[in-house]
């Protein structure tokens, strides 16, 4: 499964539903999923002609779940302590609009995926919880898709996830870190930043079709 694919599973449980008392991070995963594919459903050939309403979407129901802030510090390792705060917040917005634009649109693709839940792993002292699922593709094995979750003022917070095995945040922060030898943590920012506007210009609906 390619990068791109792998982040169609992994949108597809990062919101949770806003509920007075506090939701565990299985429960986040889980009404995450319905919620998510419930309103793709519904909504599915609005969001396949405009694919700002499929960003407006998971900003409104996905981003807020997110804890970002810790997953910038992780993808960018040893590179994060020697940032400035600004160069830390410019990464942050750039790094999240990333994931936003680059994935939302598989979110598509992956509505009708069966999910299965496994049993819930837990660090030691309880703190990092590892939710586990495996998501259903036609023709292939399923994938193993593991959320690595903590707990940010009172709510479960996604700030990694594990596809196939692999951590998503250790693969860009290979590719991030060899840039940042070459060039500078600025110009990686600057390259996100650029290939983000590219993104927005690509999926922006023409006028006429409006």
């Amino acid at each position: 499964m390619k990068r791109g694919q792998w982040w169609a599973a992994v949108l597809s449980g990062l919101m949770a539903v806003a509920v007075g008392a506090s939701v565990g991070p299985e429960e986040v995963v889980k009404n995450t999923t319905d919620l998510v594919f419930q309103r793709i459903k519904t909504d599915e050939t609005s969001l396949k002609e405009d694919t700002s309403k499929l960003y407006q979407l998971v900003n409104e129901l996905i981003i807020p779940h997110f804890d970002f802030q810790r997953a910038s510090q992780l993808v960018l390792g040893k590179n994060w302590r020697g940032a400035s705060d600004d160069q830390r917040q410019r990464f942050a917005e750039a790094f999240k609009e990333l994931m936003v634009r680059t994935y939302a649109n598989a979110l598509l693709q992956y509505v009708d995926n069966k999910i299965t839940y496994k049993a819930v792993q837990a660090d030691q002292d309880g703190k990092i919880i590892t939710v586990r699922t495996e998501v259903e593709q036609p023709g292939a094995e399923p994938v193993a898709v593991n959320y690595r979750m903590h707990e940010v003022n009172g709510e479960w917070k996604v700030y990694d996830v594990i596809v196939g095995g692999i951590s998503l945040l250790v693969t860009y922060r290979d590719s991030f870190a060899s840039e940042i030898n070459q060039s500078g943590i600025d110009s990686l920012i600057a390259h996100l930043q650029s290939h983000n506007q590219e993104l927005a210009a690509k999926n922006t609906p023409h006028p006429a079709a409006q």
